[in-house]
């Protein structure tokens, strides 16, 4: 093993901004307390892997090789496991890990808000978004006013094409048209090219003074939200183009999110991805019933950036992986 750089013992968060990260945390704890919320804690390391498509779980191998689990990409099956059992409104502040993520904006190990609220939708659950960012950002940088677009509105406002009716094809001629380079792997891949879409001209438009939701999201992107029709009660919190949030309509139904495992799993399969074996757990408790409730995994160090000023993820966290 090759030595470490000189200086590559220190971490890359200054102290006033990990004094910073602190006192974000402690109002996060606050304005749980303040609305009724539970703080739960359930293992980082767990025995399923999500069997999502745009994620990879790492793996945890024992001494002699064999698996011992993965680390949560997010707590949010445990979560829905706890709200079946009958617990209250619930929050968590959890590690999470992502195999492969690490960019600007990108660490394998980060930190996530987790949430659950009963008996409330995603519209309702988009403004206690709101309500948290605002408590958290407010006091120290202004916030303008929140815009609210529908996924359909804003993919017509900026490309003018709308993606409830446009074929691949016609996808790929707009984005083509705004001078957008297209890899040829997400020719005729719909879903693939609406998030090329979003990634890389229509969330980098939205204004970097104030949030802003898009919510229904077409209903093959639904992942673990209720379907209406033709879109998905979901949603996505940004600031300027950096994602800050995702919420549900929690899907309760078990059979249906078993299906969705399955098309899931075929996916992995076409694409030569590992496959990854439904988490049982949580379709037993699915099962035995989900009430009615939302959930939101909101970014914590992204937040951090964006009170701090910010460019990339390594300025407020202590030690990136490079450094871990």
């Amino acid at each position: 093993m090759s030595a470490p750089a000189s200086g590559d013992w220190q971490p890359t968060a200054r102290l006033d901004v990990l004094r910073l990260r602190a006192t974000l945390l402690q109002r996060v704890r606050d304005y749980f307390a303040a609305t009724g919320a539970l703080e739960v804690e359930t293992p980082v390391m767990v025995g399923a892997a999500v069997t999502d498509v745009h994620l990879e779980s790492l793996e945890v191998r024992r001494g002699d090789g064999t698996r011992a689990g993965f680390l949560q990409t997010s707590p949010e099956y445990a979560m829905k496991r706890l709200l079946c059992a009958g617990a209250p409104d619930l929050f968590q502040v959890a590690r999470v890990f992502r195999e492969g993520e690490r960019g600007r904006n990108h660490n394998p190990e980060f930190t996530m808000v987790e949430w659950y609220r009963l008996g409330m939708d995603h519209h309702a659950l988009m403004d206690d978004v709101e309500s948290l960012l605002r408590a958290l950002l407010e006091p120290l940088r202004a916030v303008g006013p929140t815009r609210v677009v529908t996924y359909a509105a804003a993919l017509r406002e900026s490309l003018g094409c709308d993606p409830l009716e446009s074929t691949a094809r016609e996808l790929e001629a707009c984005l083509r048209a705004r001078g957008i380079d297209v890899p040829v792997a997400l020719v005729d891949d719909h879903d693939g090219l609406l998030d090329l879409a979003m990634a890389s001209h229509v969330a980098p438009g939205f204004a970097d003074d104030r949030l802003t939701f898009v919510l229904d999201f077409p209903a093959s992107q639904a992942a673990l939200a209720r379907i209406r029709g033709p879109v998905a009660s979901r949603f996505e919190a940004f600031w300027g183009g950096l994602e800050l949030a995702n919420g549900f309509h929690e899907l309760g139904d078990a059979a249906e999110q078993s299906r969705r495992f399955d098309v899931d799993l075929a996916e992995r399969a076409r694409r030569g991805r590992p496959r990854r074996e439904p988490d049982r757990r949580f379709l037993a408790a699915l099962a035995a019933g989900l009430p009615p409730c939302a959930g939101v995994a909101l970014g914590f160090d992204r937040v951090a950036m964006i009170a701090g000023g910010a460019s990339r993820i390594d300025e407020v966290i202590a030690f990136p992986v490079e450094r871990a």
